[in-house]
């Protein structure tokens, strides 16, 4: 019978990921150990290997997909004997359990109803350990499983990373699964509300910089999630800010010799005129800091645009000095 594969758990926390590329192709074999596809989860990506063996029959889901949510069926694997016609039309509908009133109705027509072409049965649901840990098991060892009536959390896998795959099944004796503890049947504690604010939205801030040139940057999971937790930290945790000292002897020097030449033009530079500069000229260096967050995704500027805060009787202002990093300090210090 043909087999599912499903989109692995590769870390405890990860929910959904990235397809991000496939290393096998449909008519490929393979055995037990070879690595089929890269998986792209919040945190790195990851090689995914095969726990059976057999020959891939079809592939569900295309290399870089997103979002793609832990066992959803990827790909389907064919034993040996089996072809891509034994796979059907499309993959069996997942039950719904039905009220009781209308279970004779259902099975009426369940009697009455044609017989439906083949297709491969999903595997049953991923089960849980006594404690309420996952226990991971190739869909094929967790359908041999069910069909025996074997525990699979009392099973040590020998597959890759402890996983639990057919030869350990088969040889298992039946047993009464074990009842549910509390903890594994309560559900899910809800993910505690932070405090920050979604922000604009990346139409807005792509308005905002429309007349500037911009280079779109794709965000993968991993950023994703720094983006997140920074935000959750910085809107949640207290913060300190540390200052350090500096020596601008020299600057000061080549401070009053400028403003001395310039005296006959009225302009007087300020220190604050050389920081600004220092700073456009700094991200010209490091493009990758001269950048927004723009929601979904990342603009980097290619000019160096400062804001500078300027304090005003009840209240500050913020005027933006456009393309800093080719102004003279002069026309700086004018804007």
């Amino acid at each position: 019978m043909p087999t599912e594969i499903l989109m692995p758990a590769l870390s405890p926390t990860m929910e959904e990921g990235t397809l991000a590329k496939w290393l096998v192709k449909e008519g490929d074999t393979v055995s037990s150990g070879d690595i089929l596809a890269e998986i792209e989860t919040d945190k790195a990506t990851m090689e995914f290997e095969a726990v059976d063996e057999g020959t891939i029959g079809k592939i569900l889901i295309a290399e870089g997909t997103q979002g793609v949510k832990v066992s959803t069926p990827i790909a389907v694997l064919l034993e040996e004997g089996e072809s891509a016609a034994d796979i059907g039309s499309a993959p069996a509908p997942k039950a719904e359990e039905a009220p009781k009133a209308d279970a004779p109705k259902a099975e009426a027509k369940a009697e009455a109803a044609p017989a439906a072409p083949a297709a491969a049965a999903p595997a049953p649901a991923a089960p849980k350990a006594g404690d309420g840990s996952r226990v991971f098991a190739s869909p094929l060892a967790r359908r041999i499983a069910a069909d025996k009536g074997v525990d699979l959390s009392a099973i040590q896998g020998s597959g890759p990373h402890g996983r639990i795959i057919k030869a350990d099944v088969e040889g298992a004796k039946p047993g009464a699964a074990k009842p549910a503890t509390a903890a594994s049947a309560a559900p899910a504690a809800a993910a505690p509300a932070t405090a920050a604010s979604a922000g604009p939205s990346a139409e807005t801030i792509l308005k905002m910089y429309a007349d500037r040139e911009t280079e779109e940057v794709a965000l993968d999971g991993m950023r994703r999630t720094i983006a997140a937790r920074l935000s959750e930290a910085k809107s949640t945790i207290p913060h300190f800010y540390l200052r350090r000292s500096a020596k601008l002897d020299e600057l000061m020097k080549f401070r009053a010799t400028l403003n001395k030449q310039l005296e006959d033009r009225g302009v007087k530079l300020s220190v604050n005129d050389f920081i600004i500069k220092a700073c456009a000229l700094a991200l010209q260096e490091v493009p990758d800091a001269n950048a927004v967050w723009a929601g979904d995704r990342i603009l980097k500027l290619k000019p160096s645009d400062v804001a500078v805060a300027v304090a005003i009787e009840g209240g500050l202002f913020t005027p933006v000095l456009r393309d800093a990093q080719q102004k003279t300090l002069s026309t700086l210090s004018s804007e």
